[in-house]
């Protein structure tokens, strides 16, 4: 009997206490920019952005991708989409294209780079090259962005939304410098939501698992055995799914978006201080913390208990081999 009086009294708290308040930010004939549109996710974004009814620009490095995936939009929407090549890395280059492209109103940050290798085997080039693409490249579109975001006429609210990782949620070995450039998106996306939503601009993360694109057929070609035994617990989407749950996230201004039922449970486990519009989902954020700990516990269990494994029989094959 204490324990239902308690929730009833802890459900009216969560709707008075929960910040940001709920929202809607429309995409129909709005402004969809999207990085690294030129294919899988980012281009799965695209299509679906174009279904809606917005309209749609894309940016990448490729230019010939570009104008292959400004065919495919319009050969599925009959929309045309707009196209800019220009590296995320490069300031000035990113600051042209955002001024071509005119107000924008859903700024979708996709692009990134991947290197599944254990720390010790990376160079640090490669290092440096996914934080400068991963994090600095989204500080970059940002920076650009911001401003004309801020000053628009416009007075619907519009979105910013990071395209993370469940490995910017949690560490997975192999994922060294990913996770590092994905978990920075994190504090990013939570210390930019406090600056900007006087704007009423709203900032949205978004975590996918593994995803059927053509870079994860090329991380999967370096990627650590270790690493595919880990990371198999996560499931595995298609990129249309997660352009679908990620469209569907950023219209309620969701902070955390999921894209399946481990995703799920893993923004529950990992929610921390991080912003939450649903009282409905911060009820079972607060309600579920104990038992999605010793869940997490868990799969640490296993986790380790995979690697401890691993590192047994590679260590019995070379007692062997001798």
């Amino acid at each position: 009997m204490v324990l239902v009086l308690l929730l009833l009294i802890l459900l009216p708290l969560l709707y008075f206490i929960v910040r940001p308040r709920p929202i809607k930010i429309p995409i129909n004939n709005r402004h969809v920019f999207i990085t690294g549109g030129s294919s899988g996710i980012g281009l799965a974004l695209a299509h679906r952005a174009a279904a809606e009814g917005a309209r749609v620009s894309i940016m990448a490095r490729s230019l010939t991708k570009l104008e292959e995936a400004k065919n495919s939009v319009k050969n599925a929407t009959g929309i045309e989409v707009a196209i800019y090549a220009a590296d995320v890395r490069d300031y000035d280059a990113v600051k042209k294209a955002v001024d071509e492209a005119g107000p924008i109103d859903v700024l979708l940050l996709n692009h990134g780079v991947f290197y599944a290798l254990e720390l010790e085997k990376m160079e640090l080039s490669e290092v440096k090259f996914t934080l400068d693409v991963n994090l600095m490249g989204c500080l970059n579109m940002i920076k650009a962005v911001l401003p004309e975001m801020k000053n628009r006429k416009d007075p619907l609210p519009v979105s910013i939304a990071f395209v993370s990782s469940q490995a910017g949620q949690v560490g997975i070995y192999g994922y060294v410098a990913y996770s590092a450039s994905k978990f920075g998106l994190r504090g990013l996306a939570e210390a930019l939501q406090q600056e900007v939503i006087g704007d009423n601009i709203h900032v949205s993360l978004i975590f996918p698992p593994d995803t059927d694109t053509p870079g994860l057929v090329e991380e999967n070609k370096r990627k650590p055995e270790l690493t595919k035994i880990i990371a198999s617990s996560s499931g595995f989407m298609k990129a249309d799914e997660v352009a679908q749950k990620a469209f569907d996230g950023i219209r309620r201004g969701s902070f955390m978006i999921s894209c399946n039922l481990e995703g799920i449970a893993l923004s529950l486990a990992t929610a921390g201080l991080s912003p939450q519009r649903s009282f409905l989902m911060a009820f079972v954020e607060v309600v579920a913390a104990g038992i999605l700990r010793f869940a997490a516990l868990c799969f640490q269990w296993n986790w380790y208990g995979s690697i401890e494994k691993w590192h047994k029989e590679k260590k019995c094959g070379s007692t062997e081999s001798t």
